[in-house]
């Protein structure tokens, strides 16, 4: 009730500062609504546009490729990934390319290749995470700025008996609309976010397991080679 006291004391009553503050949170809190409505719009965008993303940038037969770079079947593979987008066929193609170089430089290219591709896949969705944190906040804010509204123009009413009663509830109720349009926006961002990101964590499973299969194949190939020639170095003695 101190907003109905702050209405009722007059503008000569109460300080400069006091004055101000109340005149800017009397004014419409529809601009809220506008912005929710802009983020929302915006984190159905992002949404879309990280699913297609991550549609069109995997590997639909990644198992079958582990299961080909353990039989050393390299050129199947590199043929395999010629035309495909993403981390696993880029990681693929540039440990291919280096495989003449050895184990151990295969591993470094696997490695800096997924560091570079990966914030490909982690764009805007620090902007989903941040909308559904924030999108009930800002809701919120709306719906103080009602009711604050509400309770000033009670004040300046003067009414009784239950046409405050009417008064207040009106106005609260079309606060409460700005809460709710927070939590709308800021839901679907949430979830948005989380099945994105477990999405990411899947596919750096899935590339490391093409790695390691390929650098476990060069040395299980260099092992073999060098075994013959030992045996032979230890027949010519």
């Amino acid at each position: 009730m101190s907003f109905v006291l702050l209405a009722q004391m007059g503008n000569e009553q109460v300080g400069w500062l006091s004055r101000k503050l109340l005149g800017v949170t009397l004014s419409s809190a529809e601009w809220v609504l506008w912005v929710l409505v802009i983020l929302s719009v915006l984190s159905i965008a992002l949404m879309l546009e990280r699913a297609v993303y991550f549609a069109t940038h995997r590997l639909p037969n990644s198992e079958e490729l582990v299961q080909r770079l353990a039989r050393g079947e390299l050129e199947a593979v590199r043929t395999a990934v010629a035309n495909r987008k993403g981390m696993e066929a880029a990681v693929l193609r540039e440990a291919l390319a280096s495989v003449d170089q050895g184990a151990d430089t295969v591993e470094q290219v696997i490695a800096s290749t997924m560091a570079r591709e990966r914030p490909l896949y982690e764009r805007y969705l620090s902007v989903l995470g941040t909308l559904g944190n924030n999108a009930p906040f800002i809701g919120l804010f709306g719906t103080v700025l009602g009711i604050i509204k509400a309770f000033h123009d009670l004040g300046n009413m003067g009414a009784k008996g239950a046409a405050i009663q009417q008064t207040v509830m009106a106005g609260i109720s079309e606060a409460l609309v700005a809460t709710a349009v927070g939590l709308a926006v800021a839901i679907p961002a949430v979830v948005a976010f989380n099945v994105f990101n477990r999405q990411l964590k899947t596919l750096t499973s899935r590339t490391t397991a093409l790695g390691h299969a390929l650098v476990g194949s060069l040395r299980a190939e260099r092992g073999g080679s060098s075994a013959p020639r030992a045996a032979a170095s230890g027949e010519g003695r």
